[in-house]
């Protein structure tokens, strides 16, 4: 009885230890991808509807005392740019790798996002091609591949992520692979933009390119 005991007092400590670890990892993460969309395409409530999913997904993953912004731009008389709303670094995962030092960092050739390292806030990949049958690396941007907004008439943004008909979004490819090699086919930002049955906006025309309305979310202090 007491030998039991003793196995019980120490599978609960180790359990205690565990779980005092992840919970750590996920108070010290700065950086994921929505496990889940909104659900209503591109239509995210604007700028703030996009950043209150990312709070309240963190802090469901046990992050807490961060300023959480999702990275979009936005188009037109007061235009943003997702690079400017982010902090400035540096960004990890949940499980502690650095994804980009800074906003610089992050925008060049050799930052650390990857399918293997953008995970979600659960410290899950996103399910892409070749290794899962299902396909969501498309993520909402609406940006340029420098971060900055996109110029000119041409909706990039779901009309600022207001709209879940016709319009578009620019995507970026979260696992940083496409059709073929070329930049736009590997950018984590500026891949292509939506397109589908619906115009372009909704939930089916996003699922239609391999995408579930995920966002980038970043700890903005």
């Amino acid at each position: 009885m007491v030998r039991f005991a003793r196995v019980f007092l120490l599978a609960s400590a180790a359990l205690l230890a565990l779980g005092a670890s992840l919970f750590a990892q996920q108070n010290a993460m700065t950086f994921f991808v929505t496990s889940v969309g909104i659900g209503k395409g591109a239509d995210l409530g604007g700028l703030d509807g996009a950043d209150k999913h990312c709070q309240s997904l963190a802090q469901a993953a046990g992050s807490s005392g961060k300023t959480w912004r999702a990275y979009l731009s936005t188009q037109g008389s007061g235009a943003v740019n997702a690079r400017d709303r982010i902090g400035k670094g540096p960004w990890q995962n949940v499980k502690g790798e650095v994804i980009a030092k800074d906003v610089n960092d992050l925008h060049g050739d050799n930052n650390n996002l990857t399918k293997q390292t953008a995970l979600t806030e659960k410290g899950e990949v996103v399910p892409s091609p070749p290794e899962q049958t299902t396909n969501q690396h498309d993520i909402l941007t609406g940006s340029q591949p420098d971060g900055t907004a996109f110029s000119g008439d041409k909706d990039m943004t779901c009309g600022n992520w207001t709209k879940s008909g016709e319009g578009a979004a620019m995507l970026g490819h979260v696992n940083r692979r496409g059709l073929d090699d070329s930049p736009a086919a590997k950018s984590w930002n500026s891949s292509h933009p939506s397109r589908g049955p619906g115009g372009g906006c909704g939930q089916m025309d996003l699922n239609s390119t391999g995408g579930a309305g995920l966002l980038y979310c970043f700890a903005a202090n």
